[in-house]
């Protein structure tokens, strides 16, 4: 599954960045990192949307959140 498949306020875990280098190494230095929480705060018509990672508020286009890769998880980021 995709984040850009994600459903809003669900918590899911990244499995992969497959985006070019130079994306993946922005999104790794703001946290998203394979095995890293996120939660879909908000999402747009248009495929963009507003994830919180690490307690911090990020907003992906739908080119990018179509090449994350996550599955669900009934983890929540704090334990």
């Amino acid at each position: 599954m995709t984040l850009s498949e994600a459903k809003k306020d669900v918590t899911y875990c990244i499995d992969g960045l497959f985006v070019e280098p130079s994306i993946t190494r922005r999104l790794q230095a703001l946290g998203l990192n394979d095995g890293t929480f996120v939660k879909v705060l908000n999402r747009k018509k248009k495929g963009a949307m507003i994830i919180q990672v690490r307690g911090t508020r990020l907003a992906l286009g739908r080119h990018i959140s179509s090449n994350i890769t996550i599955r669900e998880t009934e983890e929540t980021e704090n334990g």
